[in-house]
């Protein structure tokens, strides 16, 4: 620790006269000089003069201080020697500065010149410009507890803009006291980091605990809001630097608690302190805002100036325009988009004009969300955080709980082991942080089945701490019941159940709504969380949040609790959770499931209903408590295609992949899983597959046949394809032990060219894993194990073809050219592209228009639909097309867009057709369960069911569509398979006389069906008789439980009396959306009288 010379001397005492006060260091030197006038030598600045040299030397050697101790612990050290170096006078001019008085970034000491004089120690200075400050001191190397090299400074000093103060101008000057005052403002927030709530009195500088999770950037030439390859960065020093995400706009996406506001507080730490190796040492000017403080915000500059500046009348709105303007280097971070409050507004804000490059358009902006904002300029980059894996784990617990304990170490992580459960959970950096801290300090830490469990367990911790803690002298009793929080629960299930969610609150409502013991306990326990906001008027609030989202989800759930295990409640799920998206707020459905098993059970059910089966998994495990009560579940999952998209949101791929999990920790063979463009690569050293989307499938040892699917192309005609290098590829197949088909599709595959034999293993070639990639051409390579070369498994090409025209014209010029050649085409993969055949012409009709004549080399036609279209294929396209391909051993059609005749009459089936017995499969939909295979001898269908767990059938208005539906739904009932919903999307008729079928606008008719669970009928009014017949044939099925009119009008009221007693009985809903209304309505079986879930009555319009 250095000292000024005189540092053992008393502090020359206040002069009331001279204005000095005991913040006026810490506010900046502008205040410290306007309180002094004109400053005066003494005989002080003498014997600083003779020893300056000394120190000088000294401090360039390295100062030696306590690493424990921070920088303002050393404040009032330095202020008070700069005091006593200016001297003592007849006005007595010093000050008598505390030392615990707070010192903001960096410590600055004022030295003295006179100007248009040599720096020798003759000349004296006389005015207030004569005081200057020293550039910002360089940062240790390694950084990590906001110390600085200091050093005594001499009058020959310059300030940081190269210059002594009396030779700046006035915009300098307003330049150099913007910078102090950010950096002032930045070090409040960077050095109170506070990794476990409760415990308030243990902050830590950002530095001593910033753990880098992962970053990925998303490299295309214009932005996309799709979920499209993701590449590694290797630092978030490397944001900066790395010239593949460089741009004026960039994204930074996070999930909650994925540590963006910490990261912009490392920024802010590396900005302030100069430190080594990091792009922010070039940054001049730094602007980070907080954007949930910017309601109703009209300029931009007057946001900084009130919430960085403290309103400093130095500086003005004008000014800080020109200083980032006029800045060789600025950098705006506005942290928060999702919780902005003027998002949706229709009046365009600053930050509105700021993502569409009307304001800053030269200045790099950094925007953190949860979520894209409505509109990004073409040129955005995205960066995204991807969490805590095992290796930033275990450096967060070295550096910031354990230390180098390497006993204390292995506990911790053994304790994560040991609840698989909470794997998932802890990618949360904020989540794992809580968990490593009080594994280490409780050593009878549990084991947990469920995410419940856990929550419940870190809920009473906080609440024992604060216990024992108030049973000392001098602090806040505990004088609340633990349990007893209903006026929280509704709080936070009414802030999160609004479409938009609300994450402040002022403390005197919240006061007002819990009372102020509940408020003063909880914000001791640290699950709130106070914020001072200056508003525009300059008056202080206190605004206060959820310490996290998860907490906030944790009361909402046992308010979901309460309100539906009332008994007889009218409550509609829907209605409930309308607002409520699982992937938004999985957790709030989980922890009510693991509150509650009966509430659980009916929220199972809903999500049922929206086709969360994965989720719905998950959420049946915290009910249960048990994995053990959810494993024919998940065989009846595996047992079938678990497959994974791009297009699915996170919190389906987090499902599935917990599924997979589950399924490899107790044995369960998966049978096929498919990867439907969303594989990102292998990673070797963590042996796991890493998804465009970032998350991980660590556990993949009971997976079968593996079918990895890739882009054929992007929209802008790059390569887009599938890259395994020969390491990742090897350790994919050791790390997938029971593998036997491991297939790579998509054109722009590229896998290695060969494997060196001598690198295959005899496990390898003793297991025989068929492995087979597409390359470029469409040909299909298979791995020989003998020797580590691909061989040929094909005829001939593998061509798909998508609906995109660029690549429709491509297929067309490939298949000429194999034409000419006379190089059989394997397989011919029409992907959401074919319209019909045209008879006349011999040729194949895309949804484009163009046309495919080059068929006669085809040896398999695969026709793929997506519900996009109606397309009839007629038996006279069907008979032509087969006798067009004459190579063709194989077509299937597959899809609901596609509607193939009933039958082909044998009469019209050509002898030659007959002897080729061209193999014509139909699948209408992969939801029905059913495979149909046309039988060349008499003409008929043929079916086999393909159904491992309940079906959906979806019926048209179209007769073709409702022949098959009629058709289908025969043969499932037949074969006992559960039907779980039967919508009938403009189809009904009307019912049969004696209630025993349903008649379809075709003629078709639906006899009961017992293995139906719910109906739903769109688009058809219903008079009373109608309404009440349709209620008679619900009675018959037997296993019906719910019954939904859409978009139709029914009667307003219906006597009870005429209700049937067995949809009573077994409680089966009957709901009802009007026409164009956002709202649904419960018929109460008890009093025939539509209801809302609050028990309103709706009243018919006229």
């Amino acid at each position: 620790m250095y000292r000024s010379p005189d540092s053992g001397d008393d502090p020359p005492s206040r002069d009331q006269s001279s204005g000095i006060t005991e913040d006026s260091t810490a506010s900046g030197i502008g205040k410290y000089a306007r309180g002094h006038g004109i400053l005066q030598w003494s005989k002080r600045y003498q014997r600083y003069v003779s020893r300056r040299s000394s120190h000088r030397r000294a401090a360039e050697s390295g100062p030696s201080h306590d690493p424990t101790d921070r920088p303002e612990s050393r404040t009032g050290e330095y202020q008070s020697s700069a005091a006593a170096a200016v001297g003592e006078s007849a006005s007595a001019v010093g000050q008598k500065i505390s030392r615990n008085a707070p010192s903001l970034e960096p410590l600055y000491v004022p030295r003295v010149t006179q100007p248009d004089m040599s720096h020798d120690e003759g000349h004296l200075p006389t005015r207030i410009t004569d005081i200057v400050f020293d550039d910002l001191p360089t940062s240790e190397a390694g950084g990590g507890s906001g110390h600085q090299h200091e050093r005594v400074m001499t009058p020959g000093t310059m300030t940081s803009l190269g210059k002594p103060l009396h030779r700046l101008t006035e915009k300098q000057k307003k330049k150099l006291f913007f910078i102090e005052a950010l950096k002032t403002r930045y070090k409040v927030d960077y050095d109170k980091v506070q990794p476990i709530p409760y415990i308030k009195d243990r902050l830590y500088c950002v530095d001593k605990v910033y753990v880098e999770g992962g970053f990925e950037f998303m490299p295309t030439q214009h932005v996309t809001r799709g979920s499209g390859s993701w590449e590694r960065l290797e630092s978030y020093k490397s944001v900066f630097s790395d010239q593949r995400i460089q741009s004026v706009r960039r994204i930074f996406e996070g999930e909650p608690g994925y540590g963006k506001t910490t990261f912009t507080l490392q920024l802010a730490y590396d900005w302030c302190n100069r430190v080594e190796g990091s792009s922010m040492r070039d940054v001049e000017v730094l602007i980070i805002l907080r954007m949930r403080q910017l309601s109703g915000i009209r300029s931009i500059y007057r946001a900084i100036e009130v919430y960085l500046l403290d309103s400093d009348p130095r500086v003005k709105e004008a000014d800080i325009a020109a200083i980032i303007r006029e800045s060789e280097s600025a950098l705006v971070i506005l942290d928060g988009y999702d919780e902005y409050p003027d998002q949706h507004s229709r009046r365009e804000t600053d930050v509105q004009r700021i993502l569409k490059l009307k304001l800053f358009a030269n200045t790099p902006v950094i925007l953190t969300t949860r979520y894209l904002p409505d509109y990004l300029a073409p040129i955005t980059k995205r960066v995204r955080l991807t969490g805590f894996d095992e290796i930033a784990r275990d450096e967060y617990i070295r550096k910031a709980v354990v230390g180098e304990d390497k006993i204390a170490l292995s506990f911790v992580k053994a304790k994560l082991k040991e609840n698989p459960v909470l794997e998932d959970l802890c990618q949360i950096p904020l989540v794992f942080v809580m968990f490593a801290h009080i594994a280490h300090e409780d050593k009878d830490f549990q084991n947990f089945k469920s995410v419940t469990e856990f929550f419940r367990y870190m809920i009473r911790c906080f609440h024992h701490h604060m216990r024992n803690k108030s049973k000392g002298s001098n602090t806040v009793r505990y004088r609340i019941d633990e349990n007893d929080h209903a006026a929280l629960d509704e709080l936070a299930f009414l802030a999160i159940s609004q479409n938009n969610q609300q994450i402040t609150w002022s403390r005197g409502g919240m006061c007002k709504q819990l009372g102020h013991d509940f408020y003063e306990t909880y914000l001791a326990l640290g699950i709130f969380v106070e914020e001072e906001v200056v508003s525009f008027n300059s008056a202080s609030e206190v605004e206060v949040r959820f310490y996290h989202k998860l907490f906030c989800e944790w009361y909402a759930a046992h308010h979901i609790v309460r309100i539906l295990s009332q008994p007889g409640h009218d409550i509609s799920l829907d209605r409930l959770f309308r607002h409520m998206k699982p992937e938004d707020l999985q957790y709030v459905y989980r922890f009510a499931c693991g509150l509650n098993p009966d509430v659980g059970s009916s929220i199972i059910q809903y999500l049922a209903r929206l086709h969360e089966g994965r989720f719905t998994v998950l959420c049946m495990l915290e009910r249960s408590g048990d994995v053990k009560d959810i494993l024919d579940d998940v065989r009846g999952m595996c047992s079938q295609t678990v497959t994974i998209k791009e297009g699915h949101n996170r919190l389906l791929q987090r499902s599935t992949a917990q599924v997979l999990d589950i399924a490899a920790r107790h044995g369960i063979p998966v049978s096929r899983l498919h990867l439907h463009r969303c594989f990102s690569m292998f990673d070797v050293t963590k042996a796991c597959i890493v998804l465009k989307s970032g998350l991980r499938l660590t556990n993949l040892e009971t997976v079968e046949v593996l079918r990895v699917e890739g882009h054929i192309r992007d929209t802008a005609g790059d390569s887009n394809g599938i890259r395994v290098t020969r390491e990742e590829l090897l350790g994919l197949l050791q790390t997938c032990r029971t593998l036997t088909k491991l297939r790579f599709e998509g054109r722009e595959s590229l896998l290695p060219p060969s494997i060196p034999a001598e690198l295959i293993s005899p496990t390898l070639k003793t297991r025989n894993i068929m492995v087979s990639y597409e390359d470029g051409r469409g040909m299909i390579h298979q791995l020989n194990w003998d020797d580590g070369q691909w061989q040929n498994a094909t005829d001939g090409p593998t061509l798909r073809i998508l609906q995109e025209e660029q690549d429709q014209q491509w297929a067309l010029e490939e298949l000429a050219r194999l034409s000419t050649d006379g190089t059989p085409v394997s397989c011919l993969h029409l992907d959401q592209c074919f319209s019909n055949f045209n008879v006349t012409n011999k040729c194949i009709v895309f949804t484009s228009g163009l046309r495919v004549t080059n068929l006669v080399t085809v040896n398999v036609l695969r026709v793929e639909g997506d519900n996009t279209g109606d397309f009839e294929v007629t038996r006279e396209e069907l008979l032509g097309l087969l006798q067009t391909c004459l190579t063709l051993k194989e077509i299937r059609f597959e899809g609901p867009d596609y509607l193939l005749p009933l039958s082909v009459p044998a009469e019209l089936i050509p002898p030659t057709l007959k002897a080729r017995n061209t193999k014509v499969s139909y699948e209408r939909d992969s939801d029905h369960g059913v495979v149909h295979q046309l039988n060349w001898d008499d003409g008929q269908w043929q079916h086999q069911i393909t159904a491992r767990g309940p079906v959906e059938v979806r019926i048209n208005e179209q007769k073709r569509d409702q022949q098959w539906g009629e058709k289908e739904l025969a043969i499932l009932s037949t074969a006992g398979v559960s039907i779980f919903m039967l919508v009938l999307v403009g189809a009904f008729s009307n019912i049969t006389g004696d209630t025993q079928s349903i008649v379809l606008t075709s003629g078709c008719t639906i006899p009961v069906l017992q293995t139906l669970r719910v109906l739903e009928i769109w688009f058809t009014d219903f008079d009373l008789d109608a309404f009440l017949m349709m209620l008679a044939y619900a009675k018959e099925c037997t296993e019906i439980t719910g019954l939904i009119f859409f978009e139709g009008d029914v009667p307003v009221k219906v006597d009870p009396l005429m209700i049937p007693l067995p949809l009573k009985q077994r409680r089966v809903e009957v709901k009802w959306w009007p026409p164009g209304s956002m709202r649904s309505y419960y018929l109460n079986v008890d009093t025939g009288i539509w209801n809302t879930g609050r028990g309103k009555v709706y009243v018919v319009r006229d």
